[in-house]
């Protein structure tokens, strides 16, 4: 939202609320922009929305990213990122959108990787609903692109951290780590903390959704630093930033989790001329900054 104000666009933005909280949206409202709050489950809530607002560009970044309730509960995974995904293409598509760019996972869909960093031309593996289900939404992109010449874009993100993540929320672990940190508490780590992710900062994923909504791109394209960080590295990092000792405490090993993954943001260099700039120690700093 903010990246869009800044260059002087208008802004619409649909959100239930389920997960996210009102008060992240205050900066751009007081900037500009509308909120609607609607659920992309609903299709004719998102058509009259979309039937007055007559956007140009669409930036679909509603999801259900939970893995474990994907697991507990796969259709309601389907029903929101399969399901919410139609309906907005659907809705775009009948307003005549110039461009529509979708939030896709790049972890999640590979699976665990047989090739790090993994290009986008990885096999399809994932090991929950999730991956599968982010997956399907993008094979629905294509086929609008197909039948109707809607202009699509899937971006696979690595893990995106940084400000105005809740750390009591559907946050990830760098999020949940610095919240923790603040409040004098002790950091969980499940299994033995040396699996890996793409860590990739806000400010980068907004760089990119901007580049994509200018590029003629489509296809999947992926989004991330590039490294491999395990969870005790993001540990060590912040007990470097924290007073007192930041130690981890260990639980057993979550269902459905990729033990190691990293980006080839390769695609993203060559098509959209954007590559990552912030690296992660300064990413951990600015976004426990943000939580002071």
């Amino acid at each position: 939202m903010d990246g869009l104000l800044a260059r002087g666009d208008t802004v619409v933005v649909i959100d239930n609320l389920s997960t996210g909280r009102h008060e992240n949206l205050a900066p751009a409202l007081e900037n500009g922009a509308q909120f609607v709050e609607a659920d992309i489950t609903e299709p004719q809530a998102l058509g009259e929305v979309f039937a007055e607002a007559r956007p140009e560009l669409v930036f679909h970044l509603a999801a259900q990213i939970d893995v474990r309730r994907s697991a507990e509960d796969p259709a309601f995974d389907a029903r929101v990122n399969v399901g919410g995904t139609i309906n907005l293409l659907d809705a775009s598509r009948a307003v005549g959108v110039r461009r529509f760019v979708a939030a896709s996972t790049g972890g999640a869909i590979y699976g665990e990787g047989q090739v790090i960093p993994a290009p986008e031309s990885h096999p399809i593996a994932p090991e929950a609903p999730y991956g599968q289900s982010k997956f399907a939404a993008e094979g629905y992109l294509e086929l609008f692109r197909r039948m109707h010449g809607l202009s699509t874009v899937a971006l696979r993100f690595g893990n995106v951290y940084g400000p105005r993540q809740d750390p009591l929320g559907e946050a990830g672990v760098i999020a949940i780590f610095c919240g923790k940190l603040l409040e004098g508490g002790t950091p969980t780590v499940f299994g033995d903390g040396l699996q890996t992710r793409d860590y990739v900062f806000v400010e980068d994923v907004v760089a990119a959704n901007l580049a994509a909504a200018s590029s003629e791109a489509t296809g999947a394209i992926n989004i991330g630093l590039g490294v491999q960080t395990s969870v005790l590295d993001i540990v060590a990092s912040l007990n470097r930033l924290a007073d007192s000792p930041f130690e981890a405490e260990h639980a057993p090993p979550r269902l459905g989790e990729v033990q190691h993954i990293a980006l080839d943001a390769s695609r993203a260099r060559e098509d959209l001329g954007w590559e990552a700039r912030v690296q992660l120690d300064e990413g951990l700093e600015r976004t426990l900054t943000s939580l002071r």
